[in-house]
């Protein structure tokens, strides 16, 4: 099913490209870009799987570990490059917020559906938790100096944020040891289960993934999420003012809608399938990459490309992220979920997204 939707979603790459070069318009060029980047987000993913099942354990994780959130992270360097600071702002927020209560809700909820209760890791669901809370801190920090003081120099804040970024950079870099090296215990279970879920080993016949061809689809679906970004990213502001839109709910809801497909169809599928140990990990994990690494290399990136970026989070976000990742780690402190959990997390999403739309700024 996954497959059918990818391939038949390809169709919208061509047509995205007419919509553009014949100029039909900018909300038909955003819609039909945002449908065209899904697909690509889906092989992308499923490329990054299939090599790290093929290249083992270790060499595997670290490429799930750097790929993850490719097109989140493409996305948001095109909108970059292109000045949009603002959304690509909202969309760090916005991703770990529908990471951590979209994508979760909708794993527990239909999870919760077909099984009575599902069992996962908690002391995963801890360490994730832990980590999630050290990069909220990070977001708060930088909007904490400014509203305690009488005034703050721009220049003052962009240093904080470099500095807070290169510390996020090295946690990150330190939760991938740990978890690839130290403590590779605790994620056997998770990786088990992606390796059963891509080599089909509930089948009856073996499926040995062809690393080259993975690797080509690898390259090819990222050149053309790029390319679509460009594509996406143009049209963004006409198209979301047109439709009475702000740029915070514009980053906030619809970007990691459009870049988190991949995510979402795999936390979800796994849930259904009674694997909430993966399907937790996947989201929690993503959360975790955009708050320690996407983030951080944004702020270091647009100091290099001459569009700055800091940490100074709109305070109605740093105060969602926090009600986002607190709620997240209540849930999953016992190692339990059922699909009322899925129904409260999709509540509170619900509830954000509702503020989020209705925020004049």
């Amino acid at each position: 099913m996954k497959n059918l939707i990818s391939i038949g979603l390809l169709v919208f790459i061509p047509i995205s490209v007419a919509a553009e070069y014949l100029e039909w318009g900018a909300l038909t060029v955003f819609i039909t870009s945002a449908i065209a980047i899904v697909p690509l987000a889906i092989w992308l993913s499923t490329a990054t799987e299939e090599v790290a099942v093929i290249a083992g354990p270790s060499v595997g994780g670290l490429l799930n570990a750097v790929f993850g959130n490719a097109t989140e992270l493409i996305i948001a360097l095109v909108a970059l490059k292109e000045g949009l600071v603002d959304i690509v702002k909202a969309s760090i927020t916005g991703t770990i917020i529908s990471n951590l209560l979209l994508v979760m809700g909708l794993s527990m909820f239909l999870g919760g559906l077909r099984y009575k209760e599902q069992e996962f890791q908690p002391v995963v669901a801890r360490v994730n938790g832990s980590t999630m809370t050290l990069a909220v801190s990070a977001i708060v920090v930088p909007a904490m100096v400014i509203s305690t003081s009488n005034g703050v120099e721009p220049s003052a804040i962009e240093g904080l944020s470099v500095t807070v970024a290169a510390v996020l950079i090295v946690v990150y870099a330190l939760t991938v040891f740990f978890s690839l090296n130290t403590h590779t215990y605790l994620y056997e279970v998770a990786e088990a289960d992606l390796e059963e879920q891509l080599t089909g080993a509930e089948h009856d016949t073996e499926h040995k993934p062809n690393l080259w061809l993975w690797v080509g689809v690898l390259l090819v679906a990222t050149i053309a999420v790029a390319f679509e970004s460009e594509i996406f990213v143009g049209a963004v502001e006409e198209a979301t003012r047109g439709l009475g839109l702000t740029p915070l709910f514009t980053g906030v809801i619809l970007l990691p809608l459009v870049g988190g497909a991949a995510e979402y169809v795999t936390a979800v599928r796994v849930a259904m399938k009674n694997n909430m140990d993966l399907s937790v990990s996947v989201a929690m994990g993503s959360s975790l990459l955009v708050a320690l690494l996407v983030a951080p290399i944004l702020v270091i990136v647009g100091q290099v490309i001459g569009q700055p970026m800091d940490l100074n989070f709109n305070l109605f976000e740093v105060v969602a992220v926090t009600l986002a990742v607190a709620i997240a780690n209540l849930i999953s402190l016992d190692g339990r979920s059922n699909w009322l959990e899925g129904v409260l997390l999709l509540a509170t999403y619900t509830v954000l997204g509702a503020a989020f739309y209705f925020h004049p700024a």
